[in-house]
């Protein structure tokens, strides 16, 4: 069944982003672009693989469960309100960045736009970090991240200020749930319980490609974290230059079942907007969380690598 969408905005809208695109110059695009990454999957991995791995175990996997609810939770509100791209219907917005490679009007692979999910992923992952750290002026900087990454997905035209609002509002009140539910649970791997029921509904309702990614990502991980616990248990690496390691070849490892575990299946699968397809990419996306959490921090404990 082909998804159109629906369009629904305020006419400031349209107004503000036709404005700030029309005013920005080159630098400031490429600007746009570099804020915006402070949003995206990888980077946001990275940061909970350099604690998980690296620094602090607990507060890797409570950084893992902020952005898995927010984007699982979130990807399921974008398909409840099904909110088309502003570029989408409006001729006066030009997308400058897509969500995802390929055809920027292919709502299935770019996503519905309401709330903004860069929006929300980095309020909750940098205002939570800011309670890591003592210093007023990091601490600002923390907050003021979210701040530049919304403003950058309305600059690139793929989110309506409301989006972002909603985004900002919506990385702020995941947050404080999982938290709530970690002092009440007897174990933070009901989290993962939780998430896994939770996002059932959407098998029958979302056909965007970001929920099924981010199912994949929750299912692999509460294996992963039920594994290391039981079988592996690793500790905190004393030697920063092993911390280092542990996360620059945990990333890689991620990168490499990124694309090893698409390469048995042809493209045109890959792309498409069937259940099938959906399928396989929460299946990639489950072991891929499953081998970097779970199997790999076996490593961590032969040679020196707590040293």
């Amino acid at each position: 069944m082909e998804i159109t969408g629906s369009t629904f905005y305020f006419d400031w809208e349209i107004g503000l982003m036709a404005w700030l695109q029309a005013n920005i110059d080159a630098f400031g695009v490429k600007l746009a672009v570099f804020l915006t990454q402070f949003g995206e999957p990888f980077v946001l991995i990275l940061i909970v693989g350099m604690f998980y791995w690296g620094l602090d175990k607990k507060t890797g996997k409570h950084l893992a469960f902020y952005l898995f609810s927010v984007c699982l939770w979130g990807s399921m509100i974008k398909n409840i309100f099904l909110r088309r791209r502003p570029y989408f219907d409006s001729e006066s917005i030009q997308c400058l960045r897509p969500a995802e490679k390929g055809d920027i009007y292919d709502i299935s692979l770019q996503g519905f736009s309401f709330p903004s999910l860069h929006s929300a992923n980095s309020t909750a992952l940098f205002t939570k970090l800011s309670r890591q750290v003592n210093h007023t002026p990091v601490k600002i900087i923390l907050w003021i991240i979210p701040f530049l990454v919304g403003l950058s997905r309305i600059i690139l035209g793929v989110h309506y200020p409301t989006d972002v609002l909603a985004g900002w509002f919506f990385g702020l009140l995941v947050p404080m749930v999982i938290d709530i539910l970690l002092k009440k649970l007897p174990d933070e791997r009901w989290i993962s319980l939780i998430l896994l029921a939770s996002g059932i509904p959407g098998f029958f309702c979302c056909r965007s490609a970001d929920f099924y990614t981010t199912y994949g990502l929750v299912l692999g991980t509460a294996f992963a974290f039920w594994f290391e616990k039981k079988y592996v248990n690793f500790k905190k690496a004393k030697n920063f230059l092993y911390a280092l390691l542990r996360v620059f070849f945990g990333f890689g490892i991620f990168l490499i079942l990124s694309r090893l575990l698409k390469m048995p299946f042809p493209n045109e699968l890959l792309s498409a907007s069937t259940m099938t397809a959906f399928l396989l990419r929460t299946v990639r996306y489950a072991v891929t969380a499953f081998v970097i959490l779970g199997v790999y921090p076996l490593c961590f404990n032969k040679g020196k690598a707590d040293l």
